[in-house]
């Protein structure tokens, strides 16, 4: 038997993933949502019948063996990341949604990451092209007849952002076209400019999806439906009158009520049995008594503490031994390998941890420690632990933070990249605030000029006017002429008659400078410099990115006068 190839849509949040959904299955999805966005994973069946009613002449004198088509709704792509089974992941194909004037956001190449990591074939919904300027709709016509009827000015402007999007995605390693101008499915991915409000273009999207499915996936969409059934957990709940319930797909054989079931954990697997079978129909939960793949289904069973999104699901009426044992392995394939320093990584499921751990890592960022749920008083322990301050973080992906640490950072988003980026973001900034501190700590490079008729006491100590040429000037910064002549160290700082620790360039202030004497070791339009010792120059030359650009003047020339007296110095 052939069972119905799983489709997921994913995209950039508020791109129109549901909208384009709620028109393929010809029901209000955003409508009842909070601000419209989808807050919960979805399945919808969508039968041959009726796409092939949509698509009409699309479709005609095509060979379509599948029963039809599965598509999975989820808020963002974290369903996406909960949907992976042994050897790759849970959709057949995916669709990916792209706001045409908005193009590639952050979660858009999240989504391209993640695809490319399971190796899922997939086609780009190019959706709201109707917000296009000038744009004109035709619900008669298919959208390439539309596209040819609008201004040459609409067409021009659809074909800049198309080929926009296309010179984005060919940064991020994908070879798209428009779908009638591909040469090679195999090799280019198709883009269909759409719209969900206006429905141009969805005829087009569910033929390429068919068509591609029908074409490369048949062979692998082969079942036997009275097999003991596989499935995922997308989503555990809580349902009045039901008690706890796990929304699942199932995409092998078949499961029905009174099945003993087993359920991967963390821990052991629970071994339990269906009580009840639901589909759910608007508001209301329908009772059913078996099913068979691909289908989503809603479980209630008792004890099924434990159980998580992203968990593997089996029927085991028979071979349970082998069956735990093949969901064990199944989880610890999924284990998140981790350093012995590093950040602590928290998600909401695991499919979401893999994603977040797998994108950490192509970061070169070290993971100490990976786990599923809110942050807890021992990750806070665990982080504050790290001997590099640069580790004590938390980073969670769609989790919530119940409470705080002073010594701990945390990010959180419902973005993986945004995640990242903060935090490589906190990191540079903690580091560069950490190397002014210990800047501030030594003698900076200084370039100072005696001014001339500013000769306020000769000696004990000797007390000048000087202009700061460049770099900053400090008390107890050690001195020396243009010649390489050592003198002695600034003792004070003197600023319309106020004491002060430190100068920066362009100012005229008053130094005294014990152990010399005006008009013998110093006089008048002298220059001085700082004093520098090798290491102190080297300290320096590797905090070079932290100093001005005029300290950085200085400092090669304090360079050039040690070297006329060792030649090895300052290399």
């Amino acid at each position: 038997m052939i069972r119905q190839p799983i489709v997921v849509i994913v995209g950039h949040i508020d791109h129109g993933k549901s909208s384009i959904l709620e028109k393929i299955k010809g029901i209000s999805i955003t409508k009842g949502e909070f601000g419209g966005i989808t807050q919960s994973i979805k399945s919808y069946n969508v039968q041959m019948k009726d796409i092939e009613k949509r698509c009409g002449n699309l479709l005609k004198n095509q060979k379509i063996t599948i029963p039809g088509l599965l598509f999975l709704d989820s808020p963002g792509h974290a369903a996406f990341n909960n949907m992976r089974k042994r050897g790759g992941n849970l959709a057949d194909i995916a669709i990916l949604t792209i706001n045409i004037n908005e193009g590639v956001m952050d979660q858009t190449i999240e989504c391209i990451e993640i695809l490319k990591q399971y190796k899922t074939p997939f086609v780009i919904a190019l959706n709201k092209v109707d917000l296009i300027p000038g744009w004109r709709s035709n619900k008669n016509q298919n959208i390439l007849q539309n596209i040819a009827n609008q201004s040459e000015s609409t067409r021009a402007d659809l074909d800049k952002k198309l080929y926009e999007i296309l010179g984005k995605l060919a940064e991020n390693g994908l070879d798209s076209e428009r779908f009638d101008r591909i040469t090679d499915y195999t090799k280019q991915i198709a883009m269909i400019p759409v719209s969900a409000v206006t429905e141009e273009g969805i005829p087009e999207l569910l033929t390429m999806i068919t068509g591609l499915a029908q074409k490369y996936l048949e062979s692998s969409l082969n079942i036997h439906e009275t097999d003991e059934g596989k499935a995922i957990i997308l989503e555990v709940q809580e349902d009045t009158g039901v008690g706890t319930t796990l929304d699942i797909i199932l995409y092998d054989g078949q499961i029905k009520k009174g099945d003993q079931i087993a359920i991967g954990t963390l821990d052991e697997p629970i071994i339990t049995k269906v009580r009840g079978l639901f589909e759910p129909v608007g508001k209301k939960l329908k009772s059913i008594e078996k099913i068979h793949a691909a289908y989503g289904v809603r479980i209630s069973a008792p004890n099924v503490k434990g159980a998580l999104g992203g968990m593997p699901l089996l029927v085991a009426n028979k071979e349970i031994e082998k069956k735990v044992k093949e969901l064990q392995t199944e989880v610890e394939s999924v284990i998140i390998d981790t350093d012995h320093e590093g950040v602590i990584a928290k998600a909401d499921t695991l499919g979401s941890l893999e994603a977040l751990t797998s994108l950490l890592s192509k970061e070169n960022i070290k993971i100490k420690k990976a786990s599923i749920g809110n942050i807890t008083k021992r990750d806070f322990s665990d982080a504050q632990s790290e001997k590099n301050k640069s580790n004590r973080v938390i980073l969670g992906f769609n989790i919530k933070l119940t409470e705080e640490n002073n010594n701990v950072k945390t990010i959180m988003n419902g973005v993986i990249y945004k995640i990242i980026e903060d935090y490589q973001k906190w990191k540079e900034d903690m580091t560069k605030k950490e190397e002014l501190s210990q800047l501030q700590q030594i003698i900076r490079p200084v370039k100072i000029k005696i001014l001339s008729g500013c000769v306020f006491r000769q000696c004990n100590p000797c007390v000048l006017g000087v202009h700061i040429v460049a770099g900053v000037l400090k008390t107890e910064t050690k001195i020396m002429k243009a010649d390489g002549s050592k003198i002695s160290y600034i003792k004070s700082i003197q600023n319309d008659g106020e004491n002060i620790k430190e100068v920066e360039s362009g100012k005229d202030v008053a130094v005294s400078i014990p152990e010399i004497t005006a008009g013998r070791q110093v006089k008048e339009g002298d220059v001085l410099y700082t004093e520098l010792s090798e290491s102190e120059f080297k300290k320096l030359k590797s905090m070079k990115k932290l100093l001005k650009p005029e300290e950085v003047e200085v400092l090669k020339e304090i360079a050039v006068i040690k070297r006329k007296t060792n030649t090895h110095w300052g290399l």
